[in-house]
């Protein structure tokens, strides 16, 4: 899947004005979508991203930093 990132791969799109709608034309910068595998997760124990695992604790899957087996909250 695809998602998109605030302040990330950022372009440049030519719009044509078009009063009808309001939209005033020229150059505007705007986010592109990006691969979810090219994401990873912050650490705020760390202060870098991290991978995430899966694990089973007490039956349930939970999510943990790869880094320092926390759990992801």
């Amino acid at each position: 899947g695809k998602l998109i990132v605030e302040g990330l791969n950022l372009v440049k799109k030519h719009q044509k004005p078009n009063p009808q709608l309001g939209v005033t034309g020229g150059v505007i910068e705007k986010e592109a979508p990006i691969q979810t595998s090219n994401v990873a997760i912050f650490n705020q124990a760390t202060g870098k991203a991290d991978r995430v695992g899966f694990r089973f604790e007490n039956g349930q899957k939970v999510r943990f930093f790869k880094s320092n087996s926390e759990l992801v909250k």
